[in-house]
């Protein structure tokens, strides 16, 4: 229950962070997201689309459909200008959210 509630927090962060990289397209962002944590963040297109339509609309990603040969089309979204700003502030956002909790619940890292 508690993996599911973080999960709905911090998927945008791991979305923009992913793009930062490169573009990619939902079926791929949904794979990495799974593959990186292990599974321990599993996103259904059912929730990660949503999510991309609403990053788009908000200004911090933008998407376009790429045709190649011998594949269905896709839509490549990649980060914006205010995309970066917005990672940048979640980074710092998370990273001060992860040392209280840290501390507070007496969780030491290496």
């Amino acid at each position: 229950m508690l993996v599911d509630e973080l999960k709905k927090g911090t998927t945008p962060l791991l979305v923009l962070a992913l793009l930062e990289v490169q573009p990619r397209h939902g079926y791929e962002l949904s794979k990495l997201l799974d593959a990186q944590s292990r599974g321990v963040v599993h996103i259904h297109a059912a929730s990660l689309y949503p999510l991309l339509y609403r990053l788009e609309r908000d200004g911090w990603i933008e998407g376009r459909w790429v045709e190649k040969p011998g594949q269905r089309r896709r839509r490549y979204y990649h980060i914006t200008a205010e995309g970066k700003r917005q990672l940048r502030a979640q980074r710092r956002e998370w990273a001060d959210f992860v040392r209280a909790v840290g501390q507070l619940a007496g969780v030491e890292y290496a």
